[in-house]
């Protein structure tokens, strides 16, 4: 080795263990090196730290025996100067071996003995990035392509309104939203739609449609936040709006997760104009957040979109060189229309969802053309360099990438709700087709089937009544049968029952009936009038003397009396009406 490249050595190492990248001994502290020089546990430390650095054993107990174990600096500097006795063959092979492990900390311009074309490779100059590969890693920062990973449909999203697909009913010239951009005056607003319509996107469109930068965009989450980010959001919206009079749209997404409290919070800003607020929910707005938000904001409704919106979309990531499929698997990509026809159709008018699922597909097709396997399944012998370089996405790709077909539905959430409204609307609109569809999409979206049983049972006497009083106890069955075999054994049994009540006479002569007495009890003056004294019990003497029960008479005995039974002020009052007819308003 020769004398500069020893040098080198010694400064590289020393720079090392003094920026604290190699500590000289264990924790770095000097002091209780020196209180422990001769301890045993001391050296055993010394001695790891320099087979960490990767060092040989012999070679690192040669050094601290050298230089009295004291300091790791010293170890290191004796090892790096010191020459090896040719006539000590292992010491020899072990600075052989060692020089390769040491050449990775620095670029060696010193010449190499012609050994092998291997030796010769750190010799000679390295460009940027393999000097990255075989320096250590704490030389460097990580460098590389940040959105290597960024979904398709985040590199696809739209910036502008006029690129938005779909929501005509919001996005036309004349609309809330193009006409608040276009005198700079934007209310606040709240987005409410199923998951994948828009709602991030246009609230992102907007700031960068506005015809001036009199705007900022701050987005945060109610799922990682809370309300001291909301309040920094707002001082810092408010000391910029005192500096440069530009006006901060503050976007919260998933707010119905909020509690009331912190929707609270929202309440003072959006009245004294500090920030324009714009919300986005999945769920009903009237269910999950607080009447005086939504006083203050316009809820604007978003649509699922439809297949031939969706179908745009993915064409979009096939032909879109810059963010597309070309970007997401590294080559060219074929996606046929049935592929895309396929996808369309069974994503529920979710926009995220088809671009996930084609995204999936793409890298499944570009890892089949990798291993050569697209040749073989195909047959083709005279394929071209160009055409084999391509991945050809199939239906059976989309298939694989979307598993089953995408259900919106939500057990606990607004779509739960209105399939369960129209199973039980069709049944009572006795359509057994209709409603064992509503059936099937409740069941496909996972729900409890214990639950549409009770609702039936509800229904069994709610609509069906009188008419078929057997139809409760068909109910009652259906439900023991489902707690008994659970999915998936028991759809069958769910069917059959929502098809006999769907087809069975209907009377709700009972249910009205029932909501009639309870209204007459809530409304009556006072308080209820005390039952009469003749059909009170009478279970002992002085109940019987002072006319607990006196009076009464036993219909057995005596069928055909005219005994009343209403308290006096109803006497006469009818509540059942059956057979049905509707009562008159009198």
């Amino acid at each position: 080795m020769e004398p500069r490249h020893e040098k080198e050595m010694v400064a590289c190492w020393t720079s090392l263990l003094a920026s604290g990248i190699y500590e000289e001994g264990v924790g770095g502290n000097k002091e209780e090196d020196k209180k422990n020089q001769n301890s045993e546990a001391e050296k055993e430390m010394e001695m790891q730290q320099l087979l960490s650095m990767g060092f040989p054993d012999e070679l690192a107990a040669q050094a601290l025996a050298a230089t009295g174990g004291k300091s790791t600096v010293k170890a290191t500097e004796w090892i790096l100067t010191h020459k090896p006795n040719s006539s000590n063959p292992s010491t020899s092979t072990s600075a052989t071996t060692l020089q390769p492990k040491l050449d990775r900390f620095f670029h060696s311009q010193s010449p190499t003995p012609p050994h092998s074309q291997e030796q010769e490779q750190p010799s000679k100059r390295l460009k940027p990035s393999q000097k990255q590969q075989n320096w250590p890693s704490f030389f460097f920062k990580k460098q590389g392509n940040t959105h290597i990973h960024e979904p398709l449909y985040e590199r696809l999203r739209p910036r502008t309104l006029d690129e938005v697909v779909a929501q005509e009913h919001l996005l036309s010239p004349n609309s809330l939203l193009r006409s608040a951009i276009q005198r700079n005056r934007l209310p606040s607003l709240l987005f409410w739609g199923p998951p994948g319509t828009g709602k991030t996107t246009i609230a992102r469109a907007i700031v960068n449609s506005a015809t001036s930068t009199c705007y900022r965009f701050v987005s945060l989450s109610a799922v990682t936040s809370g309300v001291k980010d909301v309040r920094d959001a707002v001082d810092e919206a408010r000391k910029l709006r005192l500096k440069s009079n530009q006006t901060t749209v503050l976007f919260v997404d998933e707010v119905h997760r909020f509690n009331k409290s912190q929707q609270d919070s929202f309440l003072p800003v959006i009245e004294d104009g500090s920030i324009v607020f714009v919300g986005a929910t999945t769920e009903n707005p009237s269910f999950h957040l607080i009447t005086p938000l939504l006083s203050r904001c316009r809820v604007l409704t978003l649509n699922p979109l439809q297949p031939h919106h969706l179908a745009l979309l993915l064409n979009r990531a096939v032909n879109n060189p810059d963010k597309g499929l070309l970007q997401s698997v590294g080559l060219q990509v074929h996606v046929g229309e049935d592929v895309v026809d396929f996808i369309s159709n069974n994503c529920d008018g979710d926009a995220r969802v088809a671009l996930n699922s084609l995204e999936i597909a793409s890298v499944t097709a570009a890892a089949r053309l990798q291993h050569g396997k697209q040749k073989e399944e195909e047959g083709i012998e005279n394929q071209t360099k160009e055409e084999y370089n391509v991945a050809v996405v199939s239906v059976d790709d989309a298939k694989e990438a979307l598993q089953c077909k995408h259900l919106a539905y939500d057990k606990a959430g607004e779509e739960h709700y209105n399939l369960i409204s129209a199973l039980h609307k069709s049944m009572r609109g006795s359509d057994a087709d209709a409603a064992i569809y509503w059936l099937a999409r409740m069941l496909q979206g996972g729900e409890e089937p214990l639950y549409i049983a009770r609702r039936l049972v509800r229904f069994a006497s709610e609509d069906v009544g009188l008419a078929d009083p057997s139809a409760l106890t068909q109910a009652v069955s259906c439900y023991q049968a489902c707690h008994f075999l659970g999915m998936p054994e028991c759809n069958v049994i769910l069917a059959q029952c929502v098809a006999y009540l769907a087809l069975a006479p209907k009377s709700v002569a009972v249910y009205r009936a029932i909501e009639a007495a309870q209204k007459a009890v809530r409304e009556s003056a006072g308080h209820n009038e005390g039952v009469p004294l003749h059909l009170r019990n009478a279970p002992t003497k002085l109940m019987k003397e002072i006319g607990y029960g006196k009076g009464y008479i036993y219909p057995p005995d005596n069928p055909f009396s005219t005994q009343t039974y209403m308290p006096p002020s109803l006497q006469g009052h009818k509540f059942l009406h059956w057979p049905d007819r509707i009562p008159s308003d009198g």
